[in-house]
């Protein structure tokens, strides 16, 4: 082998080794959400101890729940589009904002657990993206919505089949201030 191409072999295998080392590593996964159990619990213990019956305190998760129907929304396989029971429950979840406009929210993106870690993190990406544009195409105000992916990380059931699968994939919608 030619010096010259020797030289030239080299500087690409330098530049591929270079290459292939300065890929991003993901992301560690953001720390999980306090339960909304314990942070009802909690809610609940204070507005006793005051005297208050807090079926659903106007402004919390629970009242959420309660007005919408339900907190999450869900996904076909490998899809992040909204079907029309998804919109009618981000509407609700929107009229909810709308009469509580010191609150924000976190949409967390879920997957079942088929798939790689870093395509159920990028579908769940795409599948909160797509329920925030929803809510700002309602009239939410961006700067009271924020994203985030759990991809399959964490699952709403810990089984490996269909009905298990199909309550994986969602979208939720959590209250995070007043």
């Amino acid at each position: 082998m030619k010096p010259t191409l020797r030289i030239a072999a080299t500087v690409l295998l330098m530049m591929l080794v270079t290459a292939c080392g300065s890929k991003k590593k993901l992301a560690e996964l953001p720390p999980a959400p306090p339960q909304a159990g314990a942070i009802m619990a909690e809610t609940s213990e204070r507005a006793d101890s005051a005297g208050v019956d807090n079926a659903a305190i106007p402004g919390s998760q629970a009242d959420l729940v309660a007005q919408a129907g339900s907190d999450h929304v869900l996904f076909d396989t490998d899809a992040f589009e909204l079907d029309q029971e998804a919109k009618t429950t981000l509407i609700a979840h929107s009229r909810w904002l709308a009469s509580h406009p010191s609150v924000s929210a976190v949409i967390e993106g879920h997957c079942d657990e088929r798939g790689t870690r870093e395509y159920n993190l990028a579908l769940g990406e795409r599948r909160a993206q797509s329920a925030k544009n929803f809510l700002i195409a309602q009239g939410v105000d961006v700067r009271r919505l924020r994203v985030v992916s759990y991809g399959k990380e964490r699952p709403a059931i810990e089984r490996s089949d269909e009905e298990a699968w199909a309550q994986n994939r969602r979208a939720v919608t959590v209250v995070v201030g007043a």
